[in-house]
């Protein structure tokens, strides 16, 4: 009995202590995950039953919608654990996955069902849905170009700050040159150079380019030099006994160390490089999703100028998603990680 529970004779684990270790790993169902998918259900019966106020397009897609989210949460919720799945990921967001379609039911109760807030200022939410099926070649390549011009000019600002920043941080003569010139021309926002910048430059799409590198870089460089100026004199003084140059301290020891400030100086960089971003496209390019949003504003096309938003709002949160990343795969070594 005793080798049955705890293993055969010879030390071998038995069949029972086993099976037991791995009906113990078994996910439970997701319970969570079925009030979500019920929601999700209840969300796109109220949007296909109950009738429009007014007539409104692609209200039983956005009904179907709904509902085909939900049937996936239910599948999940209720599959994943005879499958073996974990689902870590939709388990973390199950609250919000209950809460977006709480969200849709009211947004669609105030504007399509009973249309409490005025029109055209405020829409639908299957007017979104609209857009982006209808008018997503216009949308699409607005989107591009953004990318393109924030590309070109966030890097090259980043370039230039990380540059700036260590011959400030290292240099004692860079410093007394560069920082007169930055503590004049840092605290003055990039749109304040925007007349500057269209007169300087051939065509406003260079301009942009230059707006947003000067944005970018003021940040990138105060928190370079910054990181420069706090690193430990000991690791240096250990570098010089070792025999290293003084290159070898600039790029093996100096910048390494001060990629933490780095990094919070590109965050900074980023949201205010965005910003700038729109405000060059509304007033000088003739591309992009800031002259997408100026030209639904000009025609009072508010749905356009919504979905515009959101895919701002996407784009940007995906932009720090993937620095996040390329920050913690660098500075791995911060959570104690070893890489082989």
């Amino acid at each position: 009995m005793t080798d049955q529970l705890l293993g055969t004779a010879d030390g071998q684990p038995g069949a029972k202590a086993i099976a037991a270790p791995r009906a113990a790993e078994r996910p439970a169902v997701w319970w969570t995950g079925l009030l979500a998918g019920a929601v999700w259900l209840a969300a796109g019966a109220y949007s296909g039953l109950v009738p429009d106020a007014d007539e409104v397009a692609y209200t039983r897609e956005f009904a179907f919608g709904l509902a085909a989210i939900g049937a996936l949460l239910v599948l999940a919720g209720l599959a994943g654990p005879v499958a073996g799945l974990q689902l870590k990921g939709l388990r973390h967001w199950g609250p919000w996955l209950v809460l977006v379609p709480l969200g849709f039911v009211a947004w669609e109760a105030v504007t399509a069902k009973l249309e409490l807030l005025p029109r055209p200022f405020f829409v639908a939410p299957q007017a979104l849905l609209e857009v982006y099926l209808d008018d997503w070649p216009k949308l699409g390549l607005s989107t591009v170009a953004s990318l393109k011009l924030l590309a070109w000019g966030y890097l090259i600002g980043a370039a230039v700050g990380v540059t700036l920043g260590v011959s400030i941080g290292w240099w004692k003569l860079a410093g007394y040159w560069a920082h007169p010139v930055l503590r004049f021309i840092g605290p003055l926002p990039a749109t304040a150079w925007l007349p500057v910048a269209f007169f300087l430059f051939p065509s406003s799409w260079s301009a942009s380019v230059f707006l947003l590198a000067l944005a970018t870089g003021f940040p990138v460089t105060i928190l370079t030099w910054s990181g420069i100026a706090s690193v430990n004199k000991d690791y240096y003084d250990i570098a010089r006994t070792l025999g290293a140059s003084e290159r070898f301290l600039v790029l093996k020891v100096a910048i390494p160390a001060a990629l933490p400030h780095v990094f919070v100086g590109l965050f900074m960089g980023l949201g205010t490089s965005f910003a700038v971003l729109v405000v060059a496209e509304m007033l000088g390019v003739k591309a992009g999703l800031g002259w997408y949003l100026q030209w639904a504003q000009g025609w009072a096309a508010y749905a356009n100028m919504y979905a515009a938003l959101l895919v701002m709002a996407l784009m940007c949160s995906s932009l720090v998603t993937l620095l996040f990343r390329l920050r913690d795969h660098i500075l791995a070594w911060q959570k104690e990680l070893v890489r082989w």
